[in-house]
């Protein structure tokens, strides 16, 4: 297992697919080196001696963050590895993981150790979820959990395949998942969050579930979100 450069200090380390509701999700996450040398980690992933091995490589973490309330599974062993760790949750993780001692939450504005550096913002409008996006200036990469998904077509069979592809979240043309996009009920202020994002100029798409986009970045978060920006 090894970290792949993106950009100017941005790194990305594949992990393990996990099953959810019985479908499996590749997983990733992202290493961002601050101007401090601290580690700021997005998307934890399980820690197998792989990847323990591809994070010590890049140096010591010092900050980790979640897209979104899904993303939690790995965290307890994140702060078994490296105990000073600070954490910082999205909205609705810290009520749901109680055992774990997070910095804070998540707004539109960077905490001051990344500010600057890494901006931020969420997407309201659902009532089952709410994502945070990150934008890493150097490298003009954005971060995106689950509000974009691009499974592999090739290895989705049976009724995952027909499951995905119906959801809309299959291959190049993969978004949000169908029932994720019927639970915002307020798209105005989704939309709104959308364009800022847009306004990042992003040339780089790095996604947690499916085909990272390099180059081109500001299109395809657009033409992925199609159905919300109308």
């Amino acid at each position: 297992m090894t970290s792949r450069a993106i950009g100017d200090g941005l790194w990305l380390v594949d992990g393990p697919v996990v099953t959810m509701w019985g479908f499996p999700f590749p997983t990733r996450m992202a290493i961002a080196r601050l101007a401090s040398g601290a580690l700021w980690a997005w998307s934890p992933i399980a820690l197998s001696d792989e990847v323990r091995g591809a994070i010590d490589g890049l140096g010591e973490p010092r900050f980790a963050v979640e897209p979104n309330s899904l993303h939690h599974l790995a965290l307890s062993q994140w702060m078994k590895a490296w105990p000073s760790l600070r954490l910082w949750a999205p909205p609705g993780l810290a009520k749901k993981r109680r055992d774990l001692p997070f910095a804070g939450e998540l707004g539109d504005e960077a905490p001051p150790e990344w500010r600057g550096e890494i901006d931020q913002l969420q997407v309201p409008g659902s009532f089952a979820l709410t994502e945070v996006l990150f934008f890493h200036r150097a490298s003009k990469t954005c971060l995106v959990g689950d509000l974009i998904q691009k499974h592999d077509p090739a290895s989705l069979t049976g009724w995952r395949g027909l499951f995905a592809r119906s959801n809309g979240i299959v291959g190049a043309g993969g978004s949000t998942p169908r029932e994720w996009r019927a639970s915002f009920l307020g798209r105005r202020r989704a939309r709104a969050a959308i364009e800022r994002a847009i306004g990042w100029q992003p040339e780089n798409l790095v996604i947690a579930h499916g085909a990272c986009v390099l180059g081109g970045g500001t299109e395809a978060l657009r033409g992925s979100l199609r159905w919300l920006l109308g």
